[in-house]
């Protein structure tokens, strides 16, 4: 690891201190956090920082789509909204979920970023890595990015959150809960990636292809036309599970990264952010994190603090120290200064107010 990177998660670290408060044994089984099953979440403040409870934060997962929360906050302030791409053959071929882009049309970023964020487009986000020279030197701003905003323990090795199709592990692409929430905090701060991600329903560019009349034997040449996309998030307004106060959030899967999601809320003037991986069910998992955020903040003992951005050497991506540490930082999940970041925290279930339950030493990854 270089030194910038090694500095940068010792300041992370110095900013992480543990607080329990020690409580009646009896009072932990009856919190209805204990009954989430899942390898790892956060419940935070987004405007303080304050870590109200968490269980294995700095645990290392595959992101699936909710990687497409650091793409748009890494492009969205270089991108605009106006900037013009066509998309190569290659861009609209990805595997998975697709808005069915062509090369025959070219597309506004604004419209990408909603088809990222909303319909978690994955030939969306390969297109929106061609402004930037294609996907490894986007993948570079990309780490760059969660260098700077403190999510040290997060690698990307794809901008649309694909694992094992692109034949990616947890020790090639990796983030965290802790992770996630900083991001997350990251994009609320741009207003445009709060409308993209709030958007319910919206339009997209799509071409109807040219046909001809077996009859007549006219060709109806292609036409352009705008087809209905929809937010993927059952949270928001008017959705199947809208949660009173839901701002912006993203959820993924694969088959390897299982449920993931981050999302963030906001009712009497303040913001919960929560995040979730490797979980086996979203939305009720979701709801129970926002709704213990809320009845909690305020009365409970912060368990640490979310980092706060900062720039630093490691976020410059022509900083070959920084971006060397940050393709190797996923190979071991001990002996790095990365792992070192809220130690207590990283391997156990904390409930501020409420007590300690399962401090173990934090496992090494596995696929």
């Amino acid at each position: 690891m270089g030194a910038p990177h090694r500095a940068a998660a010792a300041a992370a670290a110095a900013m992480l201190t543990v607080a329990l408060a020690p409580v009646p044994a009896a009072a932990a089984p009856d919190t209805p956090l204990k009954k989430i099953k899942a390898g790892s979440w956060i419940i935070a403040d987004a405007d303080t920082g304050e870590v109200l409870a968490a269980h294995n934060p700095h645990k290392r997962f595959l992101p699936a789509s909710t990687q497409k929360v650091l793409t748009a906050v890494t492009l969205i302030p270089r991108l605009g909204g106006d900037t013009m791409i066509t998309p190569t053959r290659e861009s609209v071929e990805p595997e998975g979920t697709k808005v069915g882009m062509t090369p025959k049309l070219s597309y506004s970023s604004a419209d990408l970023f909603r088809a990222l964020l909303m319909a978690s487009a994955n030939d969306a986000a390969m297109t929106l890595t061609q402004p930037q020279g294609g996907m490894r030197p986007t993948l570079d701003l990309m780490n760059a990015e969660a260098g700077r905003i403190g999510a040290v323990n997060t690698l990307a090795g794809s901008p649309n959150g694909l694992d094992v199709d692109l034949g990616l592990s947890v020790k090639t692409q990796y983030t965290t809960s802790y992770d996630l929430a900083l991001i997350l905090r990251a994009g609320l701060a741009i207003p445009e990636f709060v409308e993209y991600a709030s958007t319910v329903h919206s339009t997209f560019p799509a071409l109807r292809p040219a046909k001809v009349d077996k009859k007549t034997k006219k060709k109806t040449p292609a036409k352009r036309y705008m087809m209905p996309i929809y937010s993927h998030i059952r949270m928001l307004p008017g959705e199947s599970r809208h949660y009173r106060g839901f701002i912006a959030g993203k959820n993924g899967y694969t088959n390897a990264a299982r449920q993931t999601f981050v999302g963030a809320a906001e009712r009497d003037g303040r913001r919960i952010v929560i995040a979730l991986m490797k979980a086996e069910s979203l939305w009720d998992n979701a709801k129970v994190l926002l709704d213990w955020g809320f009845a909690n903040a305020g009365k409970v003992e912060p368990v640490a603090s979310l980092a706060d951005p900062s720039p630093s050497p490691s976020a410059d991506p022509s900083d070959p120290a920084g971006r060397e540490a940050r393709k190797g930082g996923g190979t071991k999940d001990s002996g790095s200064s990365d792992n070192l970041l809220l130690g207590a925290i990283g391997g156990g279930f904390i409930l501020a107010g409420v007590g300690v339950l399962l401090i173990r030493r934090r496992p090494a990854p596995s696929d």
